[in-house]
């Protein structure tokens, strides 16, 4: 089965709100079989526009989750672990509304949270990981939903940087509907090998982020396409592959994931010339 090859929402605007509609014509056009919506705000959208702008352009929907300080499923304070479960319940239900199948992301906590703590910290902040997404999961499972669990880098987050780890957590968490999603960004700094974590997510694998080392375009920088492409294949993977990236011109965005510089010519520019690059590579 073919790998689908998808885009994000983030490589042309931030938020992502029912203005931003546009951009699913756009991604259809230039021959992507999937759209990946940023949600950074359930409000800002408009559920019932958003159905007919995907049913109109026969793209494959995709929901990919915002986790700032208030989300964060390992916090000390439960009202915030209950706001994080909230925002999860709102996205799976536009997940179902929309027929969207993975809701992907590094939902146990939030962005940017990285500190050295103890390791009897870790293991409180890991177990309230693991209860979090116990309970996300039955949500995503009653709305026929699968939550792929994103590592992030060590400049990122500080509980899940590797596919090692990201293994034994969804294994804790041990239900069908929380699965691993990888990114070949974040795999580029922590993985010794792409096509060795590929195989170690094996069959649990929902979801990838097709990114470049620098977040430009795909195939213009360092990372192993062709471990990539070659431990999908072993591993019988059949989802999307997305191209995840954002412009400078979104300021509160940029600043968050470090983009100082444009990576391309245009944003068009490196979704059009990314999704050339990963087809044939994803299923030759």
């Amino acid at each position: 089965m073919a790998v689908g090859i998808g885009v994000n929402s983030w490589v042309w605007t931030s938020p992502f709100t029912t203005e931003s509609l546009g951009l699913l014509k756009k991604a259809a056009q230039m021959g992507f079989d999937s759209f990946e919506i940023a949600l950074e705000d359930p409000s800002h959208v408009d559920g019932s526009r958003v159905k007919e702008a995907i049913e109109a352009t026969g793209l494959i929907p995709v929901v990919c989750g915002a986790f700032g300080p208030s989300r964060d499923l390992t916090h000390e304070d439960a009202a915030i672990r209950t706001e994080s479960l909230n925002y999860i319940r709102e996205a799976v239900k536009l997940c179902k509304a929309w027929n969207a199948k993975i809701l992907c992301g590094p939902m146990y906590s939030a962005v940017g949270k990285r500190r050295h703590v103890s390791p009897d910290q870790k293991k409180i902040e890991w177990a309230l990981a693991v209860k979090g997404l116990k309970q996300a999961g039955a949500i995503a499972a009653d709305h026929n939903v699968v939550l792929a669990i994103e590592p992030l880098n060590r400049f990122e987050t500080d509980l899940i940087n590797t596919c090692e780890q990201c293994v034994r957590l969804v294994n804790e968490v041990g239900s069908n509907s929380v699965r691993i999603h990888l990114d070949t960004f974040h795999m580029n700094i922590e993985e010794n090998s792409i096509y060795e974590a590929v195989k170690l997510a094996g069959k649990s694998l929902a979801h990838i982020h097709a990114c470049e080392n620098n977040r430009g375009t795909p195939g213009t920088g360092l990372v192993d396409w062709k471990g990539l492409a070659r431990g999908l294949r072993e591993v019988g993977y059949s989802g999307q592959a997305v191209i995840e990236s954002f412009t400078p011109e979104c300021k509160a965005i940029a600043a968050a994931a470090a983009i100082w510089r444009p990576l391309a010519r245009t944003q068009d520019d490196l979704a059009a010339n990314g999704v050339k690059f990963l087809k044939p590579l994803l299923n030759a």
